[in-house]
């Protein structure tokens, strides 16, 4: 037995430790189930339970939210598990302060439950060793990492002529494109990978922000627990084997990872083990209730409180399948239910988000999840190209102000009199909650990118935006939907941006400028670029073959195999044209039948809602479905991975539902079953089908720096669309159809597939200026130069406008001559497409795959039909 004095004063030091931790506990989660009962409803998020459920086992059993770091998935998992599993120890505990021999009963000495208490305890300690080792060589970021945000893309200069506009002329009453903007001279590139620069190398530190003592203080108490676990493991080992009524007890079949430890203590008196078998509980027990202690107050630290919110988040979840809240947009709320139709809204109703008293259950659960990580931070677009937006730290901000309002006590006191019309003067005193209701890590990260004023987030209810969060904040976000598609614990980026944006446009009419242009085009013309219909069929002038129009040339659509929806890029912008007029020739010559809308075709709606116009997007989504059942429309082939995405993912929501077929699919389909037959460019270095497009590459040095390409084959590079791949999982197609074309060789650049860096076209960025510091497509550009390709490959018009219009220059693309590496830097070695006649280096081409594809099947054409073939088109 143990020291009777020490058995009494740790048992008294426990109680008291376990009263203290167990008030303040309950005392946080009765402050968390106000918070969250105090939101919205959202009726949409509970049901059907058994689908919900299964999606929150699966998910949290196998992990599959981490996503690019195996061994933090596999550390985190054990850590995970461990905590429940060793919580019965925490019960062991409490009696071995009085009887160190005491066990569970049944199975106290069940050798597959000591199995498995002593595999999770060490995979526990194992693993949260590594965490912490990964978080060290992380670091937490340095204050002028975030403050990276604050000046123009590219400064004001007269030295450099602006550069013609890949869409054509102008008219006119038209809506210009950001791209078709006077470039201005470019920031002087850095001498080596900065953070924030852009580039795979110059990215901060994803700890940036979060508050780096409440995860150090997390990650000891876990340490601790875990040590304290295998400690008392083999001190019971040596304290059973002193006696023999227990000695059979004290083998390997029991202790099977412990054993070895307890025998190095065979020789220790058994009033010492017992002593210490009581004193390593007492640890056990006052450090897990001194973690029960602080979370209690403290119940913004999501690193602490993610283990019990994020199981009720991810049951929650957007979609009840338990995919990410990708794709489609979530509908606007009222009344807890998705509003269908705007006219039956009553007129008092609150649209979108405005104040915190707008935020619904689920919205307060998503802020207060937020473990910190900052795996969202790590692969935004705009954050990595030094603009105030951190997905991370807009979750911060919002959850520190909700914990603000919810603390704050407001008492109305007289201050002095004065002389004046009223008199005596009163003010609101705060009481009960800080100036800053941030940690110095999270305030500062705040104050110094732009996210918020230098005090943070206002303390008392008010308008989000910009009380909580900046304008710039708010419309620096791509939606390309990297956050939601790395968070963990499945927070809910986009959706939250977009209700803000809502609330922004259809409250209070506060909007870019260059937004309105995009709205009167839409709201006037049906489409962003303010074109007249007329000219929807303008890019099929050049062919030689007519397109059936429905209503025109043919009934319905049931008439032909597909019906192609052009979009309005595809009809508007000259370099998509190019693109729209490739695809119509390919499936001529593959003798697929096919016809279009012309002139009845309109927005789908897109950047309207994007951008939080959810009235405006209601009406043309309206309308296009409306002209699709028209039309007797069932399978839609698309170039746009925006219309993609809306035409199959939203119009369902307003009663239209159609097969949607990308392109890139398609034709990846007819290649395969031999309808087309692309064939390679001559064997001596060239241009990449410079006899039909009018185009030139100079092939010969981007071949000798591509390591990977194959001997002689021209090298490529793939850039994914947000919204084909990542919002809908569409990666392999437009793979497999570059790699069906003969004499190209497909590179893959750093962040490809689901880690692919967007182009900074989408959330309706493609209609508005991007001021702030580097380029998203000079950025893109520059890493797309840094493979070696002389071809970057597309599968979306906006992806081909932002890249194809990107002269790399505020990424410090071409400086001294020379292409910039990876991360910014004048590195030969890096990669290039060649220089043109000064010297200069030069990014690579962009073509979509459309066209890429169409130069091989006309090479094929040429051989079979001799010199004097004919193409089919002319112009491409």
């Amino acid at each position: 037995m143990p020291s009777p004095l020490l058995s009494t004063l740790t048992w008294v030091v426990a109680l008291f430790a376990t009263l203290f931790g167990v008030i303040s506990l309950v005392r946080g989660v009765a402050h968390l189930w106000r918070e969250f009962s105090g939101g919205q409803p959202d009726h949409t998020r509970t049901r059907p339970v058994g689908q919900r459920l299964w999606g929150l086992l699966s998910a949290a059993l196998t992990h599959r939210e981490f996503k690019g770091r195996p061994a933090v998935k596999a550390a985190h998992w054990l850590v995970m598990i461990s905590f429940p599993l060793l919580f019965l120890t925490l019960v062991s505990g409490y009696a071995q302060l009085r009887d160190p021999s005491w066990a569970l009963p049944l199975i106290g000495h069940f050798p597959p439950w000591e199995w498995l208490t002593e595999f999770f305890a060490w995979g526990g300690l194992l693993g949260i060793a590594w965490l912490m080792v990964v978080r060290r060589r992380a670091g937490h970021g340095a204050p002028g990492e975030a403050a990276l945000s604050g000046g123009d893309a590219e400064p004001p200069s007269s030295a450099r002529p602006a550069p013609a506009s890949p869409r054509g002329t102008i008219d006119e009453g038209d809506t210009p494109h950001p791209a078709d903007l006077p470039a201005e001279a470019p920031t002087p590139a850095p001498s080596s990978p900065s953070p924030r620069d852009g580039s795979p190398r110059g990215i901060a530190s994803r700890f940036l922000g979060s508050t780096r003592w409440q995860a150090l203080f997390v990650e000891w108490v876990v340490l601790i627990v875990c040590a304290c676990v295998v400690a008392l493991r083999a001190l019971e080992y040596a304290h059973l084997g002193t006696d023999p009524a227990t000695a059979h007890l004290a083998s390997a079949w029991h202790f099977p990872m412990t054993a070895w430890i307890g025998a190095l203590l065979g020789g220790v008196t058994p009033l010492a083990l017992a002593n210490a078998i009581v004193i390593v509980s007492a640890v056990k027990i006052t450090t897990s209730m001194l973690w029960m202690m602080v979370v209690g107050v403290q119940t913004s630290a999501g690193v602490a409180w993610h283990r019990f919110l994020a199981v009720v988040n991810l049951y929650a979840r957007r979609n009840a399948d338990g995919s990410k809240a990708l794709g489609p947009a979530a509908p606007m709320l009222n009344a807890g239910e998705p509003v269908r139709d705007l006219e039956d809204l009553p007129e008092d109703a609150t649209l979108g988000v405005g104040t915190a008293d707008d935020l619904t259950w689920k919205d307060r659960l998503d802020f207060y999840s937020c473990t910190e990580c900052g795996r969202c931070q790590e692969m935004c677009p705009a954050w990595n190209t030094q603009k105030p937006l951190s997905p991370k730290l807009l979750v911060l901000a919002m959850r520190d102000h909700l914990e603000a309002v919810s603390n704050i006590e407001v008492t109305e006191v007289d201050v002095e009199e004065v002389t004046g019309p009223d008199g005596e003067i009163t003010r609101l005193v705060e009481k009960g909650v800080d100036p800053a209701p941030h940690s110095f890590d999270v305030l500062s990260a705040l104050s110094q990118s732009g996210a918020t004023g230098p005090l943070g987030v206002a303390v008392a209810d008010g308008p989000l935006v910009p009380d909580v969060i900046t304008e710039d904040v708010l419309w620096d976000c791509t939606m390309c939907g990297a956050c939601v598609d790395q968070c963990p614990v499945d927070i809910e980026h986009v959706d939250h941006i977009l209700d803000l944006r809502r609330h922004q446009v259809l409250m209070e009419s506060a909007f870019p400028r260059e937004l309105g242009r995009a709205f009167r085009g839409m709201e006037t013309k049906a489409n962003p670029y303010n074109q007249p219909a007329r000219k929807r069929l303008d890019w099929a002038k050049g062919l030689d073959f007519e397109v059936p129009v429905i209503g025109e040339d043919l009934e319905s659509a049931q008439d032909v195999d597909y019906l192609f929806w052009v979009g309005c890029a595809g009809a508007y912008d000259d370099r998509a044209k190019a693109t729209t007029a490739a695809v119509a020739e390919l499936l001529h010559t593959a003798g697929v039948s096919f016809a279009v809308l012309g002139s009845g075709e309109s927005c789908t709606g897109d950047p309207a809602r994007r951008a939080g116009n959810e009235v405006l997007f209601q009406m043309l989504a309206g309308a296009a479905i409306d002209t699709l059942h028209e039309a007797r429309a069932q399978r839609i082939v698309v170039t746009c991975a925006h219309c993609f995405n809306t035409i199959a993912g939203e119009f369902p929501e307003l009663g239209g539902t159609f097969e949607v077929i990308h392109h890139t699919q398609l034709l990846n389909r007819l290649v395969r079953d031999g309808k087309l037959r692309p064939v390679a460019p001559p064997a001596s270095p060239g241009p990449v089908g410079a006899g039909d497009s009018g185009t030139a590459r100079a092939t010969a040095g981007a071949a000798d720096t591509a390591s990977d390409a194959t001997a002689g084959a021209i090298p490529i590079t793939y850039h994914d669309p947000c919204f084909l791949g990542r919002h809908n999982q569409v990666y392999e197609p437009p793979r497999e159809l570059i790699g069906s074309l003969p004499g190209l060789e497909l590179v893959e650049m750093p962040r490809s597939r689901e880690g692919a860096m967007c182009c900074g076209a989408g959330g309706a960025r493609a209609w508005m200026e991007e001021t702030r510091g580097i380029r998203i497509a000079d950025a893109r550009m520059t890493e797309a130069a840094s493979t070696g390709a002389a071809v970057v490959a597309t599968a979306c018009p906006f992806c081909s406008q932002m890249l194809g219009s990107a002269t790399g220059a505020s990424a410090g693309f071409g400086t001294s001559g020379t292409p910039a590496g990876p991360g910014g830097s004048a590195d030969a070695g890096s990669g290039s497409t060649g220089a043109d006649e000064g010297g200069a280096a030069k990014l690579p081409e962009v073509r979509d795959v459309a066209l890429l594809l169409l130069d091989g099947v006309r090479r094929g054409l040429d051989e079979h039909l001799g010199p004097d073939g004919d193409h089919g088109a002319n112009g491409h």
